[in-house]
């Protein structure tokens, strides 16, 4: 099955990626974990997203990676194609948890 916007699934390490670019951000990362430049690199964590009010989540944004830089906790997601509701995701994200999303 394709992907709508082109993206190709790609294994690396028997981690599937959802893109080729995706997978080689993530070798990059990799290497810059080897070199001691981030620390404590995960793939797909998960944000639970809460409305006002609301005891129950009614979303989650899942990020690609999320890793320490400097002691500074990074959230980044690889994009080949930026949608207006991936965007208000990230404003979610950044007023409830207070992360600003990286984009690569």
């Amino acid at each position: 099955m394709r992907h709508k916007y082109g993206a190709k699934p790609t294994t690396v390490d028997g981690i599937r990626f959802h893109s080729m670019k995706e997978a080689r951000r993530y070798q990059e990362l990799k290497l810059l974990e080897r070199a001691g430049e981030i620390q404590n690199l995960s793939l797909q964590p998960e944000f639970p997203l809460y409305a006002p009010d609301q005891e129950k989540p009614v979303g989650r944004y899942i990020a690609d990676f999320e890793y320490l830089e400097r002691g500074k906790t990074v959230i980044e997601d690889v994009k080949g194609y930026d949608t207006a509701f991936a965007k208000w995701k990230r404003k979610h994200l950044k007023m409830q948890y207070g992360f600003e999303v990286r984009i690569t």
